[in-house]
Protein backbone atom coordinates (compact mmCIF):
# COMPACT_ATOMS: atom_id res chain seq x y z
CA UNK A 1 0.00 0.00 0.00
CA UNK A 2 1.43 3.31 -1.08
CA UNK A 3 1.89 5.83 1.57
CA UNK A 4 0.11 9.12 1.01
CA UNK A 5 2.57 12.60 0.20
CA UNK A 6 3.19 14.03 2.93
CA UNK A 7 2.57 17.54 3.57
CA UNK A 8 5.19 20.60 2.67
CA UNK A 9 6.00 21.60 6.51
CA UNK A 10 5.66 25.48 6.31
CA UNK A 11 8.05 27.71 6.68
CA UNK A 12 8.62 28.95 9.91
CA UNK A 13 7.97 33.20 9.48
CA UNK A 14 10.71 35.14 10.97
CA UNK A 15 10.91 36.75 14.12
CA UNK A 16 11.44 40.53 14.05
CA UNK A 17 14.62 39.74 15.74
CA UNK A 18 15.82 37.48 12.68
CA UNK A 19 14.21 40.03 10.09
CA UNK A 20 16.58 43.03 11.71
CA UNK A 21 19.98 40.84 11.40
CA UNK A 22 18.82 40.07 8.05
CA UNK A 23 18.38 43.55 7.02
CA UNK A 24 21.86 44.26 9.02
CA UNK A 25 23.47 41.44 6.77
CA UNK A 26 22.44 42.78 3.26
CA UNK A 27 23.73 45.70 4.41
CA UNK A 28 27.11 44.70 5.30
CA UNK A 29 27.00 42.13 1.88
CA UNK A 30 25.54 45.15 -0.19
CA UNK A 31 25.00 47.21 -1.78
CA UNK A 32 21.56 46.59 -0.23
CA UNK A 33 19.36 48.24 -3.37
CA UNK A 34 15.81 49.25 -2.19
CA UNK A 35 13.07 50.14 -4.62
CA UNK A 36 11.16 52.37 -2.18
CA UNK A 37 7.35 51.11 -1.67
CA UNK A 38 4.02 53.14 -0.09
CA UNK A 39 1.70 51.09 0.51
CA UNK A 40 0.80 47.05 0.91
CA UNK A 41 0.58 46.50 -3.14
CA UNK A 42 3.51 48.21 -4.06
CA UNK A 43 5.27 46.60 -1.31
CA UNK A 44 4.08 42.72 -2.84
CA UNK A 45 4.84 43.83 -6.35
CA UNK A 46 8.11 45.02 -5.33
CA UNK A 47 9.06 41.98 -3.39
CA UNK A 48 7.71 39.70 -5.56
CA UNK A 49 10.48 41.07 -7.92
CA UNK A 50 12.99 39.73 -5.84
CA UNK A 51 13.49 42.55 -3.16
CA UNK A 52 15.43 41.18 -0.50
CA UNK A 53 14.23 44.11 1.90
CA UNK A 54 11.31 46.34 1.71
CA UNK A 55 12.34 50.41 2.64
CA UNK A 56 8.89 53.14 2.15
CA UNK A 57 8.87 56.55 1.08
CA UNK A 58 7.27 58.81 3.27
CA UNK A 59 6.07 60.92 0.12
CA UNK A 60 4.50 57.88 -1.61
CA UNK A 61 2.85 57.20 1.49
CA UNK A 62 2.11 61.23 1.98
CA UNK A 63 0.46 60.78 -1.36
CA UNK A 64 -1.44 57.26 -1.23
CA UNK A 65 -2.96 58.69 2.10
CA UNK A 66 -3.87 62.40 0.44
CA UNK A 67 -1.49 64.17 1.67
CA UNK A 68 1.50 66.00 0.54
CA UNK A 69 5.25 65.16 1.59
CA UNK A 70 7.10 67.07 4.11
CA UNK A 71 6.00 66.08 8.18
CA UNK A 72 2.50 66.28 7.09
CA UNK A 73 1.23 63.07 8.42
CA UNK A 74 0.68 62.31 11.91
CA UNK A 75 2.66 59.01 13.61
CA UNK A 76 -0.97 57.04 14.26
CA UNK A 77 -1.18 57.27 9.86
CA UNK A 78 2.42 56.39 9.71
CA UNK A 79 2.35 53.67 11.46
CA UNK A 80 -1.28 52.07 10.46
CA UNK A 81 0.69 52.55 6.71
CA UNK A 82 3.93 50.41 8.08
CA UNK A 83 1.93 47.96 9.07
CA UNK A 84 -0.42 47.22 6.52
CA UNK A 85 2.97 46.95 4.30
CA UNK A 86 5.30 44.91 6.82
CA UNK A 87 1.42 42.68 6.79
CA UNK A 88 1.86 42.24 3.09
CA UNK A 89 5.41 40.92 2.86
CA UNK A 90 7.73 38.13 4.43
CA UNK A 91 10.62 40.53 3.75
CA UNK A 92 12.32 42.93 6.28
CA UNK A 93 10.72 46.50 6.00
CA UNK A 94 12.30 49.82 7.23
CA UNK A 95 10.11 52.40 7.24
CA UNK A 96 11.12 56.51 6.08
CA UNK A 97 9.81 57.71 9.71
CA UNK A 98 10.89 61.32 8.43
CA UNK A 99 11.71 63.58 11.60
CA UNK A 100 10.43 61.08 14.16
CA UNK A 101 6.53 63.42 13.61
CA UNK A 102 7.62 65.45 16.32
CA UNK A 103 10.76 67.58 17.31
CA UNK A 104 11.61 66.01 20.82
CA UNK A 105 13.49 62.88 21.66
CA UNK A 106 10.48 61.62 23.73
CA UNK A 107 8.50 62.42 20.43
CA UNK A 108 10.85 60.06 17.92
CA UNK A 109 10.97 57.45 20.98
CA UNK A 110 7.11 56.91 20.70
CA UNK A 111 7.45 56.33 17.25
CA UNK A 112 9.85 53.87 17.53
CA UNK A 113 7.84 52.26 19.94
CA UNK A 114 4.60 51.93 17.96
CA UNK A 115 6.90 51.38 14.46
CA UNK A 116 8.25 48.39 16.01
CA UNK A 117 4.94 47.23 17.02
CA UNK A 118 4.08 47.26 13.57
CA UNK A 119 6.68 45.11 13.09
CA UNK A 120 9.07 47.29 11.39
CA UNK A 121 12.93 46.04 11.74
CA UNK A 122 14.04 49.16 10.44
CA UNK A 123 14.07 53.01 10.39
CA UNK A 124 14.87 56.21 8.92
CA UNK A 125 15.13 59.21 10.71
CA UNK A 126 16.49 62.71 9.06
CA UNK A 127 17.42 65.65 10.86
CA UNK A 128 15.24 68.59 9.15
CA UNK A 129 12.73 70.03 10.75
CA UNK A 130 10.57 70.58 8.02
CA UNK A 131 11.63 70.88 4.23
CA UNK A 132 14.13 73.20 2.87
CA UNK A 133 15.60 73.22 6.73
CA UNK A 134 16.51 74.41 9.12
CA UNK A 135 18.59 71.47 10.53
CA UNK A 136 17.91 69.91 14.49
CA UNK A 137 21.22 71.22 15.70
CA UNK A 138 23.87 68.33 15.76
CA UNK A 139 23.70 67.71 19.73
CA UNK A 140 19.81 68.04 19.79
CA UNK A 141 19.71 64.98 16.49
CA UNK A 142 21.62 62.77 18.17
CA UNK A 143 19.79 63.04 21.22
CA UNK A 144 16.89 62.14 19.30
CA UNK A 145 18.58 59.22 17.60
CA UNK A 146 19.91 58.08 21.62
CA UNK A 147 16.23 58.45 21.82
CA UNK A 148 15.35 55.89 19.19
CA UNK A 149 17.88 53.50 20.01
CA UNK A 150 16.58 53.16 23.78
CA UNK A 151 13.50 52.84 22.47
CA UNK A 152 14.19 49.88 20.34
CA UNK A 153 15.27 48.64 22.66
CA UNK A 154 12.60 48.82 25.59
CA UNK A 155 9.94 47.68 22.94
CA UNK A 156 11.80 44.39 22.32
CA UNK A 157 14.29 45.13 19.22
CA UNK A 158 18.09 46.31 19.76
CA UNK A 159 18.78 45.13 16.80
CA UNK A 160 16.69 47.37 14.67
CA UNK A 161 18.71 49.36 12.55
CA UNK A 162 18.47 52.75 12.47
CA UNK A 163 19.19 55.30 9.30
CA UNK A 164 20.55 58.66 10.09
CA UNK A 165 19.55 61.10 7.37
CA UNK A 166 20.88 64.64 6.96
CA UNK A 167 19.64 67.22 4.87
CA UNK A 168 22.85 69.20 4.55
CA UNK A 169 23.21 68.72 1.59
CA UNK A 170 19.86 67.93 -0.20
CA UNK A 171 18.91 71.91 1.00
CA UNK A 172 22.55 72.99 0.45
CA UNK A 173 22.74 73.93 4.32
CA UNK A 174 26.73 72.94 4.45
CA UNK A 175 29.26 70.73 2.63
CA UNK A 176 30.64 67.60 3.10
CA UNK A 177 32.81 68.67 6.50
CA UNK A 178 29.22 69.22 7.45
CA UNK A 179 28.25 65.99 6.64
CA UNK A 180 30.84 64.26 8.03
CA UNK A 181 30.66 66.40 11.19
CA UNK A 182 26.86 65.00 11.73
CA UNK A 183 27.92 61.39 10.26
CA UNK A 184 30.60 61.32 13.84
CA UNK A 185 28.06 62.25 16.28
CA UNK A 186 25.11 60.08 15.37
CA UNK A 187 27.55 57.24 15.19
CA UNK A 188 28.32 57.77 18.47
CA UNK A 189 24.36 58.07 19.43
CA UNK A 190 23.67 54.67 17.69
CA UNK A 191 22.96 55.29 14.58
CA UNK A 192 23.64 52.07 11.51
CA UNK A 193 23.91 54.17 8.71
CA UNK A 194 23.98 57.70 7.27
CA UNK A 195 21.47 58.87 4.46
CA UNK A 196 22.57 61.19 1.96
CA UNK A 197 19.85 61.84 -0.55
CA UNK A 198 20.90 64.64 -2.69
CA UNK A 199 24.75 63.77 -3.24
CA UNK A 200 25.42 62.19 -6.56
CA UNK A 201 29.20 63.41 -7.15
CA UNK A 202 30.79 59.94 -7.60
CA UNK A 203 34.05 61.33 -6.12
CA UNK A 204 32.60 62.94 -3.59
CA UNK A 205 30.57 59.75 -2.64
CA UNK A 206 33.76 58.01 -2.32
CA UNK A 207 35.20 60.55 -0.57
CA UNK A 208 32.42 60.24 2.00
CA UNK A 209 32.44 56.74 1.90
CA UNK A 210 35.89 56.21 2.78
CA UNK A 211 35.73 58.51 5.92
CA UNK A 212 32.14 58.06 7.26
CA UNK A 213 32.16 55.81 10.31
CA UNK A 214 28.40 54.71 8.91
CA UNK A 215 27.68 52.77 6.08
CA UNK A 216 26.56 55.13 3.38
CA UNK A 217 23.19 55.01 1.71
CA UNK A 218 22.94 57.11 -1.48
CA UNK A 219 19.16 57.96 -3.54
CA UNK A 220 19.27 57.02 -7.19
CA UNK A 221 17.61 59.53 -9.40
CA UNK A 222 16.58 59.43 -13.01
CA UNK A 223 19.61 59.95 -14.99
CA UNK A 224 22.22 59.82 -12.56
CA UNK A 225 24.76 57.04 -11.82
CA UNK A 226 23.50 53.68 -11.61
CA UNK A 227 23.85 51.15 -8.86
CA UNK A 228 27.01 49.60 -10.30
CA UNK A 229 28.12 53.28 -10.50
CA UNK A 230 27.27 53.62 -6.63
CA UNK A 231 28.24 50.99 -5.41
CA UNK A 232 32.00 51.50 -6.67
CA UNK A 233 32.03 54.16 -4.87
CA UNK A 234 31.59 52.12 -1.33
CA UNK A 235 27.58 53.16 -0.92
CA UNK A 236 26.38 50.18 0.90
CA UNK A 237 22.43 51.16 0.40
CA UNK A 238 20.98 52.36 -3.03
CA UNK A 239 17.05 53.48 -2.53
CA UNK A 240 15.10 55.46 -5.05
CA UNK A 241 12.96 57.57 -2.68
CA UNK A 242 9.51 58.70 -4.11
CA UNK A 243 10.83 57.59 -7.84
CA UNK A 244 8.81 54.35 -8.25
CA UNK A 245 5.37 56.15 -6.75
CA UNK A 246 6.21 58.91 -9.39
CA UNK A 247 6.34 56.34 -11.85
CA UNK A 248 3.50 54.44 -11.09
CA UNK A 249 0.98 57.78 -10.91
CA UNK A 250 2.17 58.93 -13.73
CA UNK A 251 1.56 55.90 -15.77
CA UNK A 252 -2.15 55.81 -14.29
CA UNK A 253 -2.24 59.34 -15.79
CA UNK A 254 -1.24 58.62 -18.91
CA UNK A 255 -3.55 55.93 -19.63
CA UNK A 256 -6.54 57.94 -18.10
CA UNK A 257 -5.48 60.42 -20.28
CA UNK A 258 -5.82 58.23 -23.36
CA UNK A 259 -8.98 56.63 -22.29
CA UNK A 260 -10.35 59.81 -22.06
CA UNK A 261 -8.86 61.39 -24.85
CA UNK A 262 -8.05 58.80 -28.06
CA UNK A 263 -10.77 56.38 -25.97
CA UNK A 264 -7.70 53.94 -26.48
CA UNK A 265 -6.14 51.69 -24.17
CA UNK A 266 -2.59 51.12 -25.35
CA UNK A 267 -1.34 52.74 -22.06
CA UNK A 268 -2.56 49.10 -20.76
CA UNK A 269 -0.07 46.86 -22.87
CA UNK A 270 2.11 44.81 -20.90
CA UNK A 271 -0.01 45.77 -17.15
CA UNK A 272 0.59 42.91 -14.81
CA UNK A 273 -2.45 40.81 -15.39
CA UNK A 274 -5.12 40.43 -12.69
CA UNK A 275 -4.86 37.16 -11.53
CA UNK A 276 -0.73 37.42 -10.95
CA UNK A 277 -1.47 40.85 -8.89
CA UNK A 278 -4.14 39.24 -7.22
CA UNK A 279 -2.29 36.21 -6.08
CA UNK A 280 0.13 38.42 -4.29
CA UNK A 281 -2.06 39.21 -1.41
CA UNK A 282 -2.83 36.48 1.65
CA UNK A 283 -6.32 38.03 2.94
Amino acid sequence: MSTPPQAPTPTPTPTPRERALRLRELVVDGPLVLPNAWDAGSAAVIASAGAPAIATTSGGVSWSLGHGDGHRLDRAQAVEAARRIVAAVDVPVTVDAEGGYGPTPADVAATVAALVGAGAVGVNLEDSTAVGGPLFPVAEQADRLRAARTAAAAAGLPELVVNARTDVLLFGLGGLDDVLARAEAYAEAGADGLFVPGLLDLDALAGLCERSPLPVNAMAVAGGPTVAELAATGVRRVSVGTGLAQLAYTAARRAAAELLGAGTLAELDGALGFGELNGLYRG
